[in-house]
């Protein structure tokens, strides 16, 4: 039950919101086992072939600063308000 909730978040914060499933579908997902989870793709803040990946030292040289930044996803869709 652990793995499908984190399966379930997993499809919650896909890069693309238009994958990212409705909260009509995330209560079917977490009330009916019977369900098959889709494959999720990979999130909007997952960082491809970048190991050790300090977001301190990111893009800058020992001893100094970095104006860079590490690249996030921005959930450009409104604010939707649930209601029972």
């Amino acid at each position: 039950e652990v793995i499908r909730c984190i399966h379930i978040g997993l499809l919650c914060v896909q890069e693309s919101p238009a994958d990212r499933p409705a909260m009509s579908t995330i209560f079917q997902m977490l009330t009916n086992s019977s369900i098959v989870l889709p494959v999720p793709r990979p999130p909007g803040f997952f960082i491809k072939n970048r190991p050790n990946l300090d977001p301190l030292t990111y893009g800058s040289e020992p001893g100094q600063s970095s104006s860079k930044s590490i690249p996030f996803s921005i959930d450009k869709e409104s604010i939707t308000t649930v209601t029972p």
